[in-house]
């Protein structure tokens, strides 16, 4: 069993480490376009499936709330987190509209929005990050493996491509929405 445990610590960080080596200055341009909008009194919308519908929801409650130091709340919304909204979009339209039409409500030029997706296919993912274009939303993917379809349509691209291990891939998500968080706080009040 230690054997087992010591073999996914391992890979997790092998994981990070090419991640850090492959996608800093993206995420460093992903880091901008955030700290842009929020300094221009934009919104930040977050949208995944499953385990990437919870780090949606983990990294708005971290700018909404606060993450490392105290200062005022970010406008940062998860739209994985009304439960009316999701089922009645996908009970009368289609699952694939349950972000793209949230997106249409709530986004609007300057916006950014982190679309997550472990594979880069899903398609209320894909959907909604059509949406986000044409709206001029700035659009940041966070996926992994090949980043799938979502790597050719996003503005700026988080792929976590050493490997295709869901577990994986979503343990480097988070630490990377934590990065993101620490560098926009610092970076929009570094007094703090």
């Amino acid at each position: 069993m230690k054997e087992a445990i010591t073999r996914a610590f391992d890979e997790s960080i092998r994981v990070k480490q090419a991640f850090l080596r492959d996608g800093i200055e993206g995420l460093v341009r992903a880091v901008d376009a955030i700290v842009t909008a929020f300094g221009n009194g934009n919104k930040l919308l977050i949208f995944g499936n499953g385990g990437s519908a919870a780090d949606a929801q983990h990294i708005a409650a971290e700018f909404v709330n606060r993450f490392r130091i105290e200062r005022p709340p970010l406008a940062a919304i998860a739209l994985t987190t009304d439960s009316s909204a999701l089922t009645s979009i996908a009970n009368d339209y289609a699952y694939e509209e349950i972000f793209a039409k949230q997106v249409r409500a709530l986004g609007k030029a300057g916006d950014v929005a982190l679309a997550i997706s472990t594979s880069g296919n899903a398609a209320n993912v894909l959907r909604a990050v059509e949406v986000c274009q044409k709206l001029k939303i700035v659009t940041i993917g966070l996926t992994g493996g090949t980043g799938g379809k979502l790597a050719g349509q996003t503005d700026h691209l988080l792929c976590v491509s050493e490997t295709t291990a869901t577990a994986r891939i979503q343990e480097t998500h988070i630490l990377i929405g934590h990065v993101i968080c620490e560098l926009v706080d610092t970076q929009l009040f570094p007094g703090n």
